[in-house]
């Protein structure tokens, strides 16, 4: 696979190298996966929970954190381990009908992991220079396509971009919390387990169903599997051992930023008289309002490099999932044409754009499975993943994570296409 396709390959050399040097060469893949915990559907569910219930559904965001961090830290070793990604052993694995219907799935889900990012940018460009939610999306998924071209280029530049984007969203978020008064004393009693109510388990149902993203399942695992190769046992406990660095710094600091917005609706929103907070447009208001207007502006450009960087994200890993699945390639331009077009069709004919954010979460709930199980499945098999296959008790946990998370998303959609 070209480097385009997301893996680079390398070698790894500890004596030659050193230590720093070599963790810096595997450091990475975990903030690209990262993007997917931060993105607009993130920013609308997490000021939704704070707004409604001040501190208390922080703890879930911690929660749904830990459970982040098993399962790319999986997806990453079964690269490393196989070099192949997720994708490409569902094609060898399973039978034709079966990898190609997994297929068909994986690119709805593409679909709408696209239409909530374009979303998202849209929203951010309308708050921030006025522009018709149309035209921003179209001038997100021309950002998008931008970051993807950084591909040919090998696979850091695209990885800088990506994460210096990050950066953006955590300095945007950081500049709002510090203009507000966070009660430390609430959000300590915010990380005790509890909920106030049927809707506040739902919401937090919410919160830890859409924690693993489908999409950087696939694509962690093709990030990593032809990243490095080891010369024997010694450097490749060493890439194991900075990979999960890699992925605890990475899905650590994407839960600091998803708990930054809990905390910044619930000082703000928790309790007040202002309305419309359960939108993102609302949020920009009331901060401008309660706040002032550098704490809307922290949120607003936020929130747009959230949606810039995810919908690059998601469209790289449409790239994988495609060339894994059925081993087919289509161009880069086309692709983002695709998966964009649905985004620009929500946004001409006037759905509500929050609202249309909520129900692509539906939709992407229900491709979660699909990575999920076969990744659980391939990392126990010795055969495939040789030394580094799971230890029982990670096989364990690995299958109660995947079984919570799908019962979760299970019981959202009920609540969700089957209200009352």
């Amino acid at each position: 696979m070209p480097a385009a396709d997301g893996a680079a390959t390398g070698s790894l050399s500890l004596p030659r190298t050193g230590r720093l040097r070599a963790g810096v060469l595997v450091a990475g893949p975990a903030f690209v996966a990262a993007i997917a915990y931060i993105d607009p559907g993130n920013f609308a569910t997490n000021f939704a929970a704070g707004s409604q219930y001040g501190y208390l559904l922080l703890w879930v965001i911690f929660a749904a954190n830990l459970l982040a961090m098993l399962i790319q830290s999986l997806s990453a070793k079964l690269g490393l381990a196989s070099g192949r990604n997720l994708a490409e052993h569902c094609r060898a694995q399973f039978p034709r009908p079966v990898s190609w219907g997994m297929w068909v799935q994986a690119e709805i889900v593409a679909v709408a992991t696209d239409l909530a990012e374009v979303l998202g940018g849209a929203i951010a460009l309308q708050l921030l220079f006025g522009v018709p939610l149309f035209t921003g999306g179209v001038i997100t998924g021309i950002v998008a396509f931008g970051l993807l071209a950084l591909q040919t280029r090998g696979h850091r530049p695209f990885e800088r971009a990506v994460i210096g984007l990050f950066l953006v969203v955590l300095t945007g978020l950081f500049a709002t919390l510090w203009q507000v008064d966070v009660s430390a004393g609430g959000a300590a009693e915010g990380l005790v387990p509890g909920f106030e109510g049927t809707d506040s388990v739902l919401l937090a149902t919410g919160i830890l169903g859409a924690t693993v993203m489908p999409h950087v399942i696939y694509l962690h695992s093709a990030l990593t599997q032809r990243r490095l190769r080891a010369a024997g046992p010694r450097e490749q406990a060493f890439i194991i051992r900075a990979t999960r660095v890699d992925v605890l710094l990475g899905m650590g600091t994407a839960g600091v930023v998803n708990a930054s917005m809990l905390l910044v609706a619930a000082a703000v929103f928790a309790g007040s008289a202002l309305s419309g907070t359960d939108t993102l447009d609302g949020v920009f208001e009331g901060l401008g309002t309660a706040v002032g207007p550098w704490a809307a502006l922290g949120f607003a450009i936020a929130l747009l490099a959230s949606g810039f960087a995810s919908s690059g994200v998601g469209t790289y890993a449409g790239q994988v999932v495609m060339q894994g699945f059925i081993h087919r390639r289509i161009p880069l331009l086309l692709r983002r044409a695709l998966t964009l077009a649905p985004a620009l069709v929500v946004l001409a004919v006037g759905v509500e754009p929050t609202q249309a954010l909520v129900w692509s979460q539906v939709v992407l709930s229900f491709g979660i499975p699909f990575a999920l199980v076969p990744l659980v499945m391939f990392t126990r098999r010795r055969d495939i993943m040789g030394p580094l296959v799971n230890h029982r008790v990670t096989t364990a946990a690995a299958v109660l994570t995947a079984t919570l998370i799908i019962g979760l998303n299970v019981f959202l959609l009920g609540e969700l296409l089957v209200p009352g």
